[in-house]
């Protein structure tokens, strides 16, 4: 399953995420930190949807309400629904 979801509230505008069962097997976002989202893409592959979730959930960037990770998360969310 692909899931192409605009994200809200970070520098990033937008994360492509590819998952087989439950797992993530690719990760793209665009705009943001480049090497830090690189980073965050690399880390989650392999991992079971649940398991990124409950890593990543709630973490805020500066004093912004939400971050790239956390916009991951509820990406994974809304595929899940």
């Amino acid at each position: 399953m692909k899931i192409d979801y605009r994200t809200q509230g970070t520098c990033s505008s937008n994360i492509e995420i590819e998952v087989e069962n439950d797992i993530i097997t690719d990760v793209h976002f665009t705009g943001g930190c480049n090497g830090n989202l690189k980073g965050i893409s690399s880390l989650v592959k392999g991992m079971k949807v649940d398991d990124v979730i409950s890593r990543l959930e709630g973490i805020h960037c500066g004093n912004k309400s939400t971050s790239c990770p956390d916009q991951l998360c509820k990406a994974l969310r809304a595929m899940k629904a």
